[in-house]
C-alpha cells in the first residue's frame, strides 16, 4: 500500500511490493525533475535497469500492473540485452 503523508487516502498495491514501489518512485520523481538533461535521463536509466534479475521481473510486473509502458518497455529491453547471444543453458 502506498501512503502518501499530505493525502489521506491509501491506494492499494496487492501486486507490487515496497521495494519495487520504491524503485518505480525513484524513476518518477527523477524524470519529473525540472530542467534534466537528455544525458542524465539516459545515465540514470542505464543504472536503473542493472538490477538483479528477481528485480527486473519485479519492475516488470510492476509495470504491467501500473500500466506504465515506459519502464515496461525499458525493463523488457533490458531483457533482451541480457540474453542475446546466449544459449538456453547460459540464460
Amino acid at each position: 500500500m502506498v501512503e502518501d503523508d499530505f493525502v489521506s487516502n491509501v491506494i492499494p498495491l496487492p501486486n507490487v511490493d515496497s521495494k519495487t514501489m520504491n524503485k518505480v518512485i525513484q524513476y518518477w520523481k527523477k524524470h519529473s525533475e525540472e530542467d534534466v538533461s537528455k544525458y542524465v535521463l539516459m545515465e540514470f536509466e542505464k543504472a536503473f535497469v542493472k538490477v538483479h534479475h528477481l528485480i527486473l521481473l519485479a519492475l516488470i510486473l510492476a509495470a504491467i500492473f501500473l500500466n506504465h509502458k515506459e519502464i515496461l518497455d525499458m525493463m523488457c529491453q533490458e531483457v533482451a540485452n541480457r540474453i542475446k547471444r546466449k544459449t538456453p543453458e547460459e540464460t
